[in-house]
C-alpha cells in the first residue's frame, strides 16, 4: 500500500479502536513491556465507553457528578492511561505516558504507574490486587444511590452518577468480588455495570485449564441483568447498543459479558504470551499502515483520530455546565435541601460541632461498661450528628454494638430506601472493607464510612483495610472482642497477633482505648484531626467490663501515650492498653505494696505517639536505664522500641472463661506481679536498656 495514496480507511469507530491500539502498543513497548494484551483487546470497549456512553468532563476531573470507571483489572493501566490522553485530560501528556515502565531512576516520577493509582486526575480508585475494584465500584453505586435518594427532587435530578467498572477472568475468580457481586444484587444497584472482558486466557494459559463455570448463570443467581456481546474485539456500536440498554434496565446491576481476543492483531494474539511482555514489531508495523502511518511513527496519533476522541473534552464541559445551571435553579426551588447538597460536596463535616460533642460527653454514664459498650452509644449520639457518617457491620452488630435504627437501613425495601445510611453488608468482611473505600473515594468528605466487626476477623478484611491505607481513604473500622477476654469461642477467635499486622500498616492509626473516656479520644481523633482525614482508623475495643483505671484522658490519647500515674524516682515503669490496663493498674497497686517503686502509663496508640516530639516521648519512656515492662495479651512484637521487656503471649489462647484465660497466660494482677518481680531479680539493678529487651 502506498502511503502517500493510502487507500479509503475504516468508518470513524474502527479507525478510534486503531488509533488507541497503536498508541497502547507505543505505551507497552516504549520501555520494553507491560500489560498491554487486554488493554489491546478492550480498545472497542473502550471507545464506546468514552465517546458514546459515559457523562465525564476531561477538563475537569473532579467534577462532582460524572460517572465512574473504575479499572478492576488494574494490571490493564496503559488502557485508561491511554484514554485519558486521547480524551483530553490536561495531566495524561504524551510524555506522561511516556513514564510507564520508566526505570523512574534519579527521583524522575511519573502518573502513569503499573497499576492506576488514586492520586492521579482521572483515576477513580487505586486497583491492581485483584477483585478490590469491583467491591470499590460497588460503594461508588450505593453513594450515588445514596445521594440521589437523598436530594434528587422531581425535575432535579441533580445525582445522576453512573459506576462503569472493568474487570477481567482474574477479578471475578477472587472472593472480595463475589462478596461484592452478591451484596450488590441483593440491594439491586441498578447504577452499577460490570463489564467483563472475557478473552479467555489468564497470566498461565487458557481459563478452562482453571475455571469453566457458567458466569452468566451465576451472575442471574446473584440478582443480576446479563448481557451478552460476541464481538467485543471490534464492534463498537453493538457495544454501544449494549451499554446504552444497560442504562434502561432497572431495579439490578447489570453484567456485560463481551468476547475479546487478548492481543488482537498480534503475532500472540489469545494466548497467554499476550497477557504481558513487548509486541512484534511486524504487527505493530502492519498496525500503523493501516492507520495511514509510517511504521517507524510512535507516540503520534493523527489528528483524525485525535478529533475523534477530543469532542470529549468540549461535550465534557458542556454537560458540567447544563449541571451547573441545575444546580442553580435547585438552589432557588428547594434552598434548604440545596444548602446540605453544597454541604456534603464540599465535604464539610462541621468538625467544630462533632468536637463539642465529644469533649463535652461526660465519660462517668460509661463508667463500668466494656469499650464496646461505650463506644457503640458515643458512635449512636455521633450518627444523629454527621450525615456523613454511613456503613454498617459485617453481621456481628448486635455483638459490636454498633446502635442503628431500623428506619435507616439503605435496602430499597425499607422505609429509608436508599436514603438509609445503614448498610447490612452480611458475613461479608473483605468486601465490606473494599465497599467502604468505594464510598470514601467518591468525593473528599462526602462519606465518612465505618465498618465494624471482630478484631479475628479484620484479618479476612485485611486486604480491603491496606488499600484504604495505600489510598490514603478516611474509613474507619471498629474491631471489637479484640483479646482472649473473648473466652469460650476459643483461640479461632482470639487475636493475640492481629495487633502487629495494623500497628504495622503505614497509614493506619490504630487505637486500643481502655475505657469510655479514651474511646471518646479515641473518635476525637478520627473526626476532628487532620491526620484522619488522608488515613484510615482502627478502634480496637474490648467485649468485657473492666475495673477502673484511674486518671484516663480523652485529649491525652491524642498524644498516643501518656502517665496515669506518676511517681517520683520509680524503679520500673508498666505501661499497657485495652482491656490488659486495668490489670496492670492492680498490680502495680501490689507492688508498691511490697516496695517497689511503679509508674503506670496508658498507650492506646503507637501511631499516635510516634508523632509527637522526641522530648515528649523521653518523658512517658524514659530513658534512664530503669526497666519498663509492658503488658499486653498479644504477642508482643511492636513494644521493644519504647520498652525493656514484655508481658505477652507466645502462642494462641484457650477456650475458657476471660478470668481462666487471664490467670492462665499470667496476664491478671497476681501473673503480672510475679513475672515483674523476677525480671528485677534477674536485672539485679543493672541498666535495663544495656541488657536489652525481653520477653518475659
Amino acid at each position: 500500500m502506498s502511503l502517500a495514496n493510502p487507500k479509503p480507511l475504516e468508518d470513524d469507530d474502527a479507525f478510534a479502536v486503531r488509533t488507541l491500539r497503536n498508541l497502547i502498543f507505543d505505551i507497552c513497548n516504549q520501555n520494553g513491556g507491560g500489560h498491554g494484551g487486554s488493554a489491546i483487546g478492550m480498545a472497542a470497549i473502550g471507545v464506546a465507553l468514552w465517546k458514546y456512553i459515559m457523562r465525564y468532563n476531561p477538563s475537569n476531573p473532579e467534577w462532582f457528578d460524572r460517572d465512574r470507571f473504575v479499572l478492576s483489572n488494574g494490571h490493564c493501566a496503559m488502557f485508561l492511561y491511554a484514554l485519558n490522553h486521547l480524551t483530553g485530560y490536561e495531566a495524561w501528556t504524551m510524555a506522561e505516558l511516556k513514564g510507564y515502565g520508566d526505570a523512574k531512576l534519579n527521583g524522575y516520577e511519573t502518573l502513569a504507574h503499573g497499576h492506576p493509582e488514586i492520586e492521579c486526575p482521572g483515576v477513580e480508585v487505586t486497583t491492581g490486587p485483584l477483585g478490590q475494584g469491583i467491591a470499590n465500584a460497588v460503594g461508588l453505586a450505593i453513594a450515588a444511590k445514596n445521594l440521589g435518594a437523598t436530594f434528587n427532587e422531581p425535575g432535579f435530578e441533580v445525582v445522576r452518577s453512573r459506576i462503569w467498572c472493568m474487570t477481567g477472568d482474574g477479578c471475578l475468580m477472587e472472593g472480595v468480588a463475589l462478596e461484592a457481586v452478591s451484596l450488590a444484587g441483593h440491594l439491586k444497584l441498578d447504577n452499577l455495570v460490570l463489564i467483563y472482558d472475557n478473552n479467555g486466557v489468564t497470566c498461565d494459559g487458557p481459563l478452562e485449564w482453571i475455571n469453566a463455570e457458567d458466569i452468566n448463570s451465576k451472575m442471574r443467581a446473584s440478582g443480576w441483568h446479563v448481557l451478552d456481546i460476541l464481538d467485543g474485539s471490534h464492534n463498537v456500536q453493538a457495544i454501544r447498543e449494549a451499554l446504552q440498554h444497560a442504562k434502561n434496565l432497572k431495579d439490578k446491576p447489570v453484567f456485560i459479558n463481551i468476547r475479546t481476543v487478548i492481543g488482537v492483531g498480534t503475532s500472540t494474539a489469545g494466548t497467554a504470551k499476550a497477557h504481558h511482555g513487548a509486541f512484534d514489531t511486524e504487527s505493530v508495523a502492519a498496525a500503523r499502515i493501516l492507520a495511514g502511518q509510517n511504521p517507524s511513527t510512535t507516540h503520534s496519533p493523527s489528528e483524525r483520530g485525535l478529533a475523534f476522541f477530543r469532542e470529549r473534552k468540549a461535550a465534557g464541559e458542556a454537560l458540567e455546565a447544563e449541571w451547573n445551571d441545575l444546580i442553580s435553579q435547585y438552589t432557588e426551588k428547594h434552598p434548604a435541601k440545596a444548602a446540605k447538597f453544597a454541604a456534603r460536596r464540599s465535604g464539610d463535616l462541621d468538625t467544630d460541632s462533632i468536637a463539642n460533642i465529644l469533649v463535652n460527653l461526660d465519660s462517668a454514664e460509661f463508667q463500668g461498661t466494656a469499650t464496646r459498650e461505650s463506644n457503640g452509644l458515643v458512635l449512636q449520639k455521633l450518627w444523629a450528628e454527621c450525615p456523613a457518617l454511613c456503613g454498617g457491620g459485617a453481621d456481628l452488630v448486635n455483638s459490636n454494638k454498633f446502635l442503628y435504627s431500623d428506619t435507616d437501613v439503605f435496602f430499597p425495601n425499607t422505609e429509608a430506601g436508599y436514603k438509609g445510611r445503614y448498610i447490612r453488608y452480611g458475613i461479608r468482611e473483605h468486601a465490606m472493607a473494599a465497599i467502604s473505600n468505594g464510598l470514601a473515594a467518591y468525593h473528599p468528605f462526602t462519606f465518612l464510612p465505618v465498618t465494624a466487626t471482630f478484631l479475628i476477623f479484620y484479618l479476612y478484611a485485611a486486604p480491603g483495610v491496606r488499600m484504604g491505607a495505600l489510598s490514603h481513604l478516611p474509613t474507619i473500622h471498629i474491631a471489637t472482642h479484640d483479646s482472649f477476654a473473648e473466652g469460650q469461642n476459643g483461640p479461632t477467635h482470639q487475636p493475640v497477633e492481629l495487633d502487629s499486622l495494623f500497628r504495622a500498616m503505614p497509614n493506619l492509626t490504630y487505637i486500643r482505648p481502655c475505657d469510655g473516656e479514651e474511646t471518646l479520644g479515641a473518635w476525637i481523633y478520627a473526626l476532628t484531626t487532620a491526620n484522619a482525614k488522608t488515613s484510615p482508623t482502627m478502634i480496637s475495643i474490648a467485649r468485657d467490663p473492666v475495673s477502673h483505671v484511674p486518671n484516663t484522658d480523652r485529649l491525652q490519647v491524642l498524644r498516643g501515650a501518656y502517665v496515669i500515674d506518676e511517681v517520683m524516682d520509680a524503679d520500673i515503669t508498666l505501661v499497657s492498653c485495652g482491656s490488659s490496663l486495668c490489670h496492670v493498674v492492680d498490680a502495680a497497686r501490689t507492688l508498691r505494696g511490697e516496695g517497689v517503686k511503679c509508674r503506670v502509663v496508658s498507650c492506646p496508640s503507637f501511631d499516635l505517639l510516634d508523632r509527637q516530639e522526641r522530648g515528649y516521648r523521653e518523658s512517658v519512656f524514659k530513658l534512664d536505664g530503669k526497666p519498663i515492662v509492658s503488658v499486653e495479651e498479644y504477642v508482643a512484637t511492636t513494644w521493644a522500641r519504647y520498652v525493656t521487656a514484655s508481658i505477652g503471649m507466645s502462642g494462641f489462647g484457650y477456650s475458657a472463661s476471660n478470668k481462666s484465660n487471664y490467670a492462665r497466660f499470667e496476664l491478671d494482677a497476681e501473673g503480672i506481679v510475679r513475672r515483674v518481680k523476677g525480671y528485677l531479680a534477674s536485672l539485679n539493678e543493672r541498666d535495663a536498656r544495656a541488657v536489652g529487651w525481653q520477653s518475659l
